[in-house]
């Protein structure tokens, strides 16, 4: 993936992007609907394949979606100068931002639209309350990069985000699931959350790439010097990101292929509010961004931080909670067939609006 410069500006990020990233990066939309339909072929033409994906899990971690999340995660988390990870603690604007955004606004309205877009459908909109408290700890690191955010500012609010989950899922899902629809006259539904499940979600999908990434710049630039690195290593290590995003694309499609085609209208049904739920998190965190004078590349870290969505969680909570042929685990599993493509188009529309209601942020980190 592209490299950072510490003086250009949005006004040129789109054209950075466009022009000269390599036809991998370049392409990017292409090959995320060609792996998706890839996914879709496999999981219908060789059942076979996705039981044998099945019976490759580690408690409730499936290890072959493990292994392509690690190879997306571990170059983008290489490539972040962990030595000035200490300007964002003292950002009090942007670390308060991001708290509300995942923590109360981000669940709040994934309550309100699931209740107000499925009122006839209960597991459905579980599953999508479930999302909503699911906060994003992985692909929104690539996300972040591809919209040329601040890739330090998005490693402490993905770690912020984990220590949050941890502490804060079950109680949250007890609140949104029993105690708030109670309040309001709804019905309720009881669900008992695994706290080991939660812990290993994070352990695995940040802990091991974050150690691996910090660990790696430290040896490259004690050994060879942060020139070296930066201009020779990553960009060997850059495209591993998207082979991994990729990989784990297909494999999410031929997994639950049978579910989508199957089931039509009801993930039309549950792709609505997840559609309205990406664009309005997203949108206000731009908006609040700007509001704060944050700067664009820290302005789009905060919307991707709050759009996106930790869906290995989610869908693992919805399976061992409710079983895997549930109504809450098919919402779960439609969480990321739509985050996916959605937040690709919202990497366009960033860098627009960098361009648009930034002019004048030179200084904020963008690529090259």
């Amino acid at each position: 993936m592209p490299q950072q410069d510490e003086t250009a500006a949005p006004n040129g990020a789109a054209e950075a992007v466009i022009g000269h990233l390599s036809r991998l990066d370049r392409y990017l939309p292409v090959w995320i609907v060609t792996a998706m339909a890839a996914g879709l072929l496999i999981g219908r033409a060789w059942p076979g394949f996705t039981d044998g994906l099945d019976s490759f899990t580690i408690g409730s971690v499936s290890v072959p979606i493990a292994i392509g999340l690690l190879v997306m995660m571990y170059p983008v988390l290489a490539k972040v100068r962990y030595s000035e990870t200490s300007r964002i603690g003292g950002d009090r604007k942007l670390l308060v931002a991001s708290l509300v955004m995942n923590w109360l606004v981000g669940p709040a309205l994934m309550f309100a639209l699931a209740w107000l877009l499925l009122p006839d459908l209960p597991e459905y909109r579980t599953g999508l309350v479930i999302v909503g408290l699911a906060r994003c700890i992985a692909m929104v690191l690539i996300w972040n990069d591809l919209a040329c955010g601040d890739r330090e500012a998005a490693a402490v609010l993905v770690a912020i985000n984990s220590v949050f989950q941890v502490l804060a899922f079950a109680a949250l899902g007890w609140f949104y699931l029993q105690t708030l629809p109670g309040w309001l006259g709804l019905p309720t539904t009881s669900a008992n959350f695994s706290i080991i499940a939660i812990t290993t979600s994070v352990l695995v999908f940040l802990g091991i790439p974050l150690i691996a990434g910090f660990v790696t710049r430290q040896i490259g630039e004690r050994a060879k010097g942060r020139d070296w690195y930066e201009s020779k290593f990553l960009p060997r290590l850059g495209p591993w990101a998207l082979y991994g995003l990729l990989f784990t694309i297909v494999l999410l499609f031929a997994l639950q292929g049978d579910a989508i085609i199957s089931n039509p209208l009801d993930v039309a049904r549950i792709a609505v509010p997840l559609l309205a739920y990406f664009a309005l998190t997203f949108t206000i965190g731009m908006v609040l961004g700007h509001r704060l004078r944050l700067g664009y590349a820290k302005t789009a870290t905060l919307a991707f931080t709050a759009a996106g969505n930790n869906f290995e969680l989610a869908i693992a909570v919805a399976i061992g909670t409710f079983g895997i042929t549930s109504g809450q685990a098919l919402a779960g599993v439609v969480g990321p067939l739509i985050e996916v493509p959605v937040l690709v188009a919202l990497v366009y529309v960033a860098l627009w609006a960098g361009r648009r209601f930034f002019p004048t942020d030179a200084k904020e980190k963008q690529h090259v």
